[in-house]
């Protein structure tokens, strides 16, 4: 597994730690977590265990953890969590931002909960020089998920939704040929959010609307590279996921001929 990673500004007082993670036959996913350096520094989840010592390292570029005030854990899954415990461990004033399932899931993986803080959908964290808003994206694979809002900088800190998957890095969703983003995102929803084709239309449009009158300039997602001005756009591909056909998953003899050619 490629987990080379880095940092850098995407965001008036915001930096990004990520790289990319090949998916066999497809291309690559961006895993991407955020420190937003607000008068109560916050990072917006923890990446992948693999990337731990280089994780730490970038972090500690960013920001001196021990400043960390909140770590904003969207969902619970490995590329979001993984590094949970050794930041907590550098970082003694941080709490941990999920809701109550995602308090369940915590305790379940045998991570410590007595630092959580609990925050519902609609509710906003006040981080001194800025408000932070929970929103339930369009679509997601853990029901826990909550996005993060940023009402000062106008930007979407999106979790899963709106993640593609690429055929090679980019520095920014807009250096990437469109009909490839298309492709990769709709791919992605299809991957990440399985029940897209069940949902009721209306519902699911209703949501949509609901990220594009929030006023969102900058769309930060975990899997996906800064994308800026573009929100709109995003969610028009992802309204289209729900009108295509989803490609088979790979069997067993489909992995090991992906597995010969590699």
């Amino acid at each position: 597994m490629n987990t080379a990673i880095e940092h850098r500004k995407v965001g008036p007082n915001t930096y990004l730690i990520g790289g990319y993670i090949p998916v066999p036959g497809m291309g690559v996913l961006p895993v991407n977590a955020y420190v937003i350096r607000a008068d109560e520094p916050v990072l917006i989840d923890t990446g992948l265990a693999a990337m731990r010592e280089d994780f730490l390292s970038h972090l500690a570029e960013v920001i001196d953890p021990q400043a960390l005030r909140w770590i904003w854990i969207t969902h619970t899954d490995p590329d979001h969590l993984g590094n949970l415990a050794a930041v907590l461990e550098q970082a003694p004033q941080a709490r941990v931002v999920t809701n109550f399932l995602g308090m369940g899931k915590l305790g379940l993986l045998q991570h410590q909960v007595d630092r959580v803080h609990l925050l519902n959908p609609g509710q906003s964290l006040n981080v001194g020089d800025r408000q932070l808003r929970a929103v339930q994206p369009p679509t997601y694979d853990a029901p826990e998920t909550c996005a993060v809002y940023d009402l000062k900088d106008r930007t979407q800190y999106s979790s899963d939704c709106l993640g593609a998957v690429l055929r090679e890095p980019a520095r920014a969703a807009s250096d990437i040929d469109p009909d490839a983003l298309r492709e990769g995102l709709v791919a992605w929803a299809h991957i990440d959010a399985p029940w897209l084709a069940q949902i009721d239309p209306l519902r699911f449009d209703a949501a949509l609307r609901e990220i594009e009158h929030l006023g969102v300039d900058r769309v930060l997602g975990s899997h996906l590279p800064p994308a800026e001005w573009m929100t709109e756009t995003l969610l028009g591909y992802l309204e289209s996921a729900r009108h295509v056909t989803p490609a088979e998953a790979p069997d067993q003899a489909a992995l090991e001929q992906m597995m010969a050619q590699a």
